[in-house]
C-alpha cells in the first residue's frame, strides 16, 4: 500500500494541474465574453434581442372619403386573415390541441367558407416544416360573419389575424369617380393598400398613411413579460378626402340611370351634374359601371368616360358657336337665312340639316331652335369668321384638359384644318371634346361669362388632429363671354324647350324654367359612321332656373334600344334622366320654383259687323294671334265666342264676309284647328298627338261645307326624328349617285 501511495500523490497533482487549467481556461473565456460581449464574432445581446425581444408592425388606417356633406364613401373596416398552426410544439395539451391535427377534415371544412377548393387547402396544410400558413388572396379580408362560421366548427390550429379591408356602403355610387383600393402583394410578402382608380388613385399618397412599430420584450411564446421594456412609434393615418359629390344628388342620378339601363339597354350612358357658381361637381355617372366592394362589372368598363373619353359632342357645341357670335354682336336672331344644304367652298361637298331639305327661309332664331346645322356652318364661315371662331375655342377651353383631380383625363381633339371641318365644327362633328370640357364650357354660360374650373375636391384633413390639410375654392379660368351675352344666350336656349318648333320640348320641367340644347352625334364606325335611327349619341346640356341656373346638367346615351314608334327618339331616354335628376336635385337644395306669372285674361270682345281690320287692330292691341277666314271686309263670326274668357297669345280665328280659304296651319294645336273647322263646317279627323305637321286642305284652297279636313300631327320629338331619317337617306341616296358617277 506504501508503495503505491507516490502514484497516487503523482495522478492527482496532474489531475489538480489539468482541472486546474481547464478552470483558467473558462475564467478567461468568461471575462473575455463578459468584456466583449461576443462569441465567435456574435454580439451575445442581438442574439439575446433576437429571441426574446418582438418587433410588431402599427398598422396605420387608410383615410376616410366623405361627400360634400361627412357621409362615408369609403373607409377601412376590420376584417380578418385566416391562418393555420402546423407546428406541433404549440400543443402541450393533446386534450386542446394548438395545430391543425387532421388536415382532411379541416380542408373540407375550410371550402365551405373560402373561395379555394379542397384539394387546394389539403395541400397547403400538409406543407413539411412550416409553423403557420396563410392561404393568400381567399384568406384574406374575412368578415366577422365568415370568421364566427369558422370559429364554431372548432378546428383545432385554425386561427385569425385581425386585419382591415376596404370598404363602400353604398355599393354602384360614383364608381369611377372614388375608384377602388386593393391589396397588392409587396417584394417583403406584405400586402399594401393601393388605390386603383378615380380617387383612391389620384390621392393614393394622401390617403395612405405611414404605419407604427412597437418593440417589446416576450417569453418564448411572444406574450409581453410583466415590467418588460417597450418602445412604441405611433402610426400615422391617412388624410380624410372630401369630395364635392352630394350623396343625395348622386343616389338621383345612379337611380335614374339603372332604370334607363334596364328599359332601353344603351351601349353607354355618361351624365354629370354641377354647380355652376363654384365649378363643383355634384355627381357624376356612368354606364355601365361596376361595384367597388365586389367587382362586378368592371371588366365592361375601366375608364372614366366623362374624363378619359373624347367624342363627337353633336349639336351641344352649337351653344358654344352660338355664345361666340352674340358676343361677337354678329347674332340676329330675326335675320332670315336660307335653311337646307351649305356649301363652304366650291371643292367641298355640301352639308345639310338634319331633315334633308331645311324649313326653307326662317330666321337664325328659328334655326336655333330647330338645331340647323347650315344656320350654325354659316354663323361660323360668315359671320364670325373661322380664325375668329378657332379664338372662341380656345376662350372655351377646348384645347386643353380641364385640370380636374381625377387620374388619365384627356383633352378634346378639335379637327380645324380643312374649310369642311371648321364648318363641322361649329355644330359639333368631326372635332372631339370630352363631357367635363363641356361642363367647363357651359359654366361661362350659366355664371354670366366667368369659366369656373372643375372641382372634384373639397378638401383634404387629418384624419388624427381634424385640420384641414388643403382646400379648393371656387376658380376662373376664364371669361369668354359678357355677363350679358350669357343672359341673351341662356334666353335663346330656352325657346329650345319651349318652342313649338324647339328640339327640346321633352325637357319642360314644372315650375322650373331651362335653358339648353339637345345633341345627336354621329358615332364613327368601319368605314364611317354608324347607320340606322338609333346609331347615334344623344344628349342634352342644360341648366336651371334660366335666370340664375343653380344647377347644369349633361346627360349622354348612346344607341338606346329604341323600338316602334320610340324607334329614334334619343330624347326619350336622355329625358329620363335629365328631368328627374334636375328636377329632384332643385327641390332637394331648396330652390323654390319660380312663381308662374299669369297671363292677363281677357273677354274676347264681339266683333261681328265690325271691319276687318278695326278687329284686327283691337285684337292685336291685347296680343292675341288673329287668324282671318276669307278674304272678306267685314266680319261675321269669331271663335271664341264674344265674352269667352281666353289667355293672352291665343288664337282667335275670325271668319269673313268673303271666300272662306284654309289657312297654313302647320305648327297649330288641335285645339286652334277645331276652332276653323266649327266656323267653316268642316268635318274634321285627326290622327297622332302634338302639333299640325300635314293638312288635306292646303293653305288658300276653299272651304267647302261639309268636307273633311284631315291633319296630322306629331310631336316636336317626332318631328325632329323623321326630319333625321330623311337626312339619313338623302345621304346615302347621294353617295350613291356619287359613286355611279364615278364609276
Amino acid at each position: 500500500m506504501n508503495k503505491k501511495q507516490p502514484y497516487m500523490n503523482a495522478g492527482a497533482a496532474i489531475l489538480f494541474v489539468i482541472f486546474g487549467l481547464l478552470f483558467f481556461v473558462l475564467l478567461i473565456r468568461y471575462f473575455s465574453i463578459q468584456i466583449s460581449g461576443e462569441v465567435k464574432g456574435q454580439p451575445l445581446a442581438a442574439k439575446a434581442e433576437q429571441k426574446y425581444i418582438r418587433k410588431d408592425v402599427l398598422p396605420a388606417a387608410r383615410g376616410v372619403i366623405y361627400d360634400k356633406n361627412g357621409e362615408v364613401i369609403a373607409e377601412d373596416t376590420a376584417s380578418y386573415k385566416l391562418v393555420a398552426i402546423l407546428d406541433k410544439k404549440m400543443t402541450t395539451d393533446p386534450k386542446n390541441p394548438k395545430h391543425v391535427t387532421d388536415p382532411s377534415k379541416t380542408a373540407k371544412e375550410l371550402a365551405k367558407y373560402i373561395d379555394m377548393d379542397e384539394s387546394e387547402i389539403y395541400g397547403i396544410l400538409t406543407k413539411k416544416g412550416k409553423f403557420q400558413v396563410e392561404f393568400g388572396k381567399s384568406g384574406r379580408d374575412i368578415t366577422q360573419e365568415t370568421k364566427s362560421k369558422i370559429e364554431e366548427e372548432k378546428l383545432p390550429g385554425i386561427t385569425f389575424i385581425r386585419d382591415s379591408k376596404r370598404f363602400y356602403p353604398n355599393g354602384v355610387f360614383a364608381s369611377h369617380v372614388v375608384g377602388y383600393a386593393d391589396k397588392v402583394e409587396q417584394k417583403d410578402g406584405n400586402y399594401k393598400t393601393i388605390g386603383k382608380m378615380g380617387i383612391e388613385q389620384s390621392l393614393n399618397d394622401q390617403l395612405t398613411g405611414k404605419n407604427g412599430k412597437i418593440n417589446y420584450e416576450s417569453d418564448f411564446w411572444g406574450y409581453i413579460l410583466p415590467d418588460g421594456k417597450e418602445k412604441v412609434t405611433p402610426a400615422q393615418n391617412g388624410d380624410d378626402v372630401y369630395l364635392t359629390i352630394d350623396q343625395k344628388i348622386q343616389t338621383f342620378l345612379e337611380d335614374a340611370m339603372t332604370k334607363v339601363e334596364k328599359e332601353y339597354k344603351p351601349k353607354k350612358i355618361i351624365a354629370i351634374v354641377a354647380d355652376p357658381k363654384t365649378g363643383d361637381i355634384l355627381a357624376m355617372g356612368q354606364r355601365p359601371s361596376f361595384d367597388p366592394k365586389t367587382k362586378d362589372g368592371i371588366s365592361q368598363s375601366w375608364h372614366n368616360e366623362a374624363i378619359e373619353t373624347s367624342y363627337e359632342p353633336g349639336s351641344t357645341m352649337k351653344i358654344f358657336t352660338l355664345a361666340a357670335a352674340v358676343q361677337e354682336n354678329v347674332f340676329n336672331p330675326n335675320e332670315y337665312y336660307q335653311s337646307g344644304s351649305y356649301r363652304v367652298t366650291d371643292k367641298d361637298k355640301p352639308i345639310h340639316d338634319h331633315n334633308g331639305s331645311g324649313w326653307g327661309s326662317i330666321t337664325y332664331l328659328e334655326g336655333v331652335q330647330r338645331s340647323s346645322n347650315v344656320a350654325f356652318a354659316k354663323i361660323a364661315n360668315e359671320k364670325l369668321g373661322f380664325d375668329r371662331f378657332r379664338e372662341y375655342l380656345t376662350k372655351f377651353g377646348f384645347d386643353k384638359p380641364t385640370g380636374i383631380e381625377l387620374p388619365n383625363e384627356t383633352s378634346g381633339k378639335i379637327q380645324y384644318t380643312y374649310p369642311s371641318e371648321k364648318i363641322t365644327t361649329a355644330y359639333g362633328q368631326g372635332t372631339a371634346i370630352t363631357a367635363i370640357q363641356q361642363i367647363q364650357a357651359a359654366t361661362a354660360i350659366a355664371n354670366d361669362g366667368k369659366m369656373l374650373k372643375p372641382h372634384i375636391i373639397k378638401s383634404i384633413v387629418n384624419h388624427d388632429t381634424k385640420e384641414t390639410v388643403e382646400e379648393t375654392s371656387p376658380e376662373v379660368v376664364g371669361t369668354p363671354i359678357s355677363a350679358e351675352t350669357a343672359a341673351k344666350v341662356r334666353d335663346y336656349l330656352e325657346t329650345v324647350v319651349t318652342s313649338p318648333n324647339g328640339t327640346g320640348g321633352r325637357y319642360k320641367l314644372d315650375g322650373y324654367s331651362v335653358a339648353g340644347k339637345t345633341g345627336t352625334a354621329n358615332i364613327p364606325g368601319p368605314g364611317g359612321y354608324l347607320k340606322g335611327v338609333n346609331s347615334y349619341m344623344f344628349s342634352f346640356l342644360g341648366m336651371a332656373p334660366k335666370d340664375d341656373p343653380k344647377l347644369i346638367v349633361y346627360v349622354a346615351v348612346q344607341q338606346p334600344d329604341l323600338q316602334g314608334e320610340e324607334a329614334g327618339q334619343g330624347a326619350i331616354p336622355v329625358s329620363a334622366i335629365f328631368n328627374p335628376v334636375m328636377q329632384n336635385s332643385l327641390h332637394y337644395l331648396n330652390i323654390q320654383p319660380s312663381e308662374v306669372e299669369k297671363a292677363s285674361v281677357n273677354k274676347v270682345p264681339d266683333l261681328a259687323g265690325k271691319s276687318v281690320a278695326d278687329a284686327e287692330k283691337q285684337l292685336k292691341d291685347q296680343e292675341y294671334d288673329v287668324i282671318l277666314l276669307g278674304n272678306g271686309t267685314k266680319v261675321t263670326k269669331q271663335l271664341p265666342e264674344a265674352g269667352t274668357t281666353i289667355l293672352e297669345g291665343e288664337k282667335v280665328i275670325l271668319q269673313t264676309d268673303g271666300d272662306l280659304t284654309a289657312p297654313d296651319m302647320t305648327g297649330w294645336s288641335l285645339r286652334d284647328v277645331m276652332k276653323v273647322t266649327n266656323l267653316s263646317n268642316l268635318k274634321l279627323n285627326s290622327k297622332g298627338k302634338g302639333y299640325v305637321v300635314q293638312q288635306s286642305i292646303k293653305p288658300k284652297e276653299p272651304l267647302i261645307d261639309g268636307d273633311y279636313l284631315i291633319v296630322e300631327l306629331k310631336t316636336p320629338e317626332e318631328q325632329w326624328n323623321n326630319q333625321q331619317t330623311m337626312a339619313e337617306n338623302e345621304s346615302k341616296t347621294t353617295e350613291e349617285t356619287e359613286e355611279k358617277v364615278k364609276d
